[in-house]
């Protein structure tokens, strides 16, 4: 990133600066040598005047005209040759051709009316083509007119090196600028990777704290809070290892202190063998149960799950659970109520639906109070239907209600393990109905109850997740 930005204010910053430098010194070249230019035809077309009114071309005044050919050779350091209709030449400020024909390009294009003009870089001179033409329209030579530019170059060629060095000296410049601000610019991202390292080595205390522009400071907060809720679920996941170690731990040695009992006596009586078979058979239901939770939670994990999609009323989907649920609930004397509005049929996986709404209504069964209630409702438009489960239970306090649906995170622990929960139900719970493309919202207050929202869509397009 630091190069990349070095580059990149180079590329916006530099590269037009050259640009703009050869833009300007070509402007300044152009005008240093048509300013040269008007200079030489403002005195040529005062000796052009000259000749058509002395008659120079008709032989006469060539003295006068001559003497000023002369002056005006001098004046531009150059040299003047006079051609007539004929391409002969009659006069010559170097006296080299006098007398002989020219026939040139520019000569030819002269005699045509036409001025021409150039600059001849291999002689840094400039070459100009004048035609003679008298009031009526007729050409009567063409004055060559050649002149020295050594001055106008040196000028240029100072203007040029000078340029250059003001140019580099302010690359120079940018380019410190641009390494500074690039360094300063990078300094939050090499100081966050830094932390990420650190992390990533497991010390999930270390915190970022990024000075400079509002987004870095956006984004040391967002990380901060990553990490928060990554060391929470690390909290959690030790704590969850440490509480099914002991779950799991728990059945199997009830089940050996009980088939112990059995074997020092062989002759117990067979109401003494019976209960404790029943108690042996609970543990390894309870077994069971943990164990299924985790395969559960591994399977989605995976991502592999498939949903097998099909045409549920869920009116009789609710009724079919809390008839399931209605004898733990008598057993507290726990009021299981239903109500519906109309009725709801959704393309949902009927085996995981199931599973997601019993996880909810038992644990408003499990987490309530001796006499209380559980009112489940269930609701629909023209999008998604609406499951609502109340309880009048001990509540969730308000700083854990953004947990309770973490992986391996239970509230009360102690409450937890003598209702055999693992910290599972929710998660799975919601993985099930964020697969459906649902969501699950939860209002409680401590020592009233809780109300989880369930809204899931009513058609389901995608059968793998």
């Amino acid at each position: 990133m630091f190069f990349r930005s070095v580059v990149m204010f180079m590329v916006i910053a530099i590269v037009p600066l050259f640009i703009m430098r050869g833009i300007l010194l070509a402007s300044v070249k152009d005008k240093l040598y048509s300013e040269r230019v008007d200079n030489i035809r403002q005195h040529s077309n005062a000796l052009v005047a000259q000749m058509i009114d002395k008659n120079y071309f008709q032989g006469e005044n060539k003295d006068v005209i001559h003497n000023q050919i002369s002056q005006l050779a001098n004046i531009y350091d150059g040299r003047i040759v006079v051609i007539d209709s004929s391409y002969k030449v009659l006069r010559d400020s170097y006296f080299r051709i006098f007398g002989k024909t020219v026939i040139s390009k520019e000569a030819f294009q002269s005699m045509q009316g036409e001025e021409i003009w150039r600059y001849n870089g291999q002689t840094d001179m400039v070459e100009m083509a004048q035609p003679v033409i008298d009031d009526g329209g007729v050409v009567l030579g063409v004055m060559l007119i050649s002149s020295s530019t050594a001055t106008r170059t040196a000028a240029y060629l100072h203007i040029k090196r000078i340029s250059t060095w003001i140019v580099g000296g302010i690359s120079i410049v940018l380019i410190g600028i641009a390494f500074f601000f690039s360094r300063e610019h990078s300094k939050p991202f090499r100081e966050l990777a830094k932390t990420i390292n650190y992390i990533a080595e497991g010390h999930f205390d270390e915190k970022v704290h990024l000075k400079g522009y509002t987004e870095i400071v956006q984004i040391s907060n967002a990380f901060n809070k990553m990490l928060g809720r990554l060391k929470t679920l690390e909290d959690s996941r030790q704590e969850f290892v440490s509480n099914v170690s002991h779950e799991l731990k728990t059945p199997i040695t009830s089940i050996k202190v009980l088939a112990d009992s059995l074997n020092m006596q062989p002759d117990a009586p067979k109401e003494l063998y019976q209960e404790f078979m029943h108690d042996i058979v609970e543990e390894i239901d309870r077994e069971n149960q943990i164990i299924t939770d985790l395969l559960s939670l591994v399977k989605m994990d995976k991502k592999s799950d498939v949903l097998n999609i099909s045409s549920v009323n869920i009116n009789e989907l609710m009724e079919l659970i809390l008839k399931r649920l209605r004898p733990i609930a008598g057993k507290r004397n726990i009021e299981l109520a239903f109500e519906s509005f109309r009725t709801v049929i959704a393309n949902v996986d009927e085996v995981k639906i199931t599973q997601a709404f019993t996880n909810l209504i038992e644990n408003a069964i499990k987490y309530n109070v001796a006499g209380g209630w559980v009112q489940v409702s269930l609701d629909m438009d023209h999008t998604y239907f609406y499951v609502q489960v109340s309880d009048s239970g001990i509540g969730i306090p308000q700083e854990y209600q953004d947990k309770i649906f973490d992986r391996f995170y239970r509230v009360d622990k102690a409450r937890s393990r003598e209702t055999g929960g693992t910290g599972l139900g929710l998660a799975i719970t919601k993985n099930i109905i964020l697969m459906h493309n649902g969501n699950i919202k939860v209002k409680s207050k401590e020592e009233e109850g809780s109300t989880f929202t369930v809204r899931i869509p009513l058609v389901e397009d995608n059968q793998e997740v």
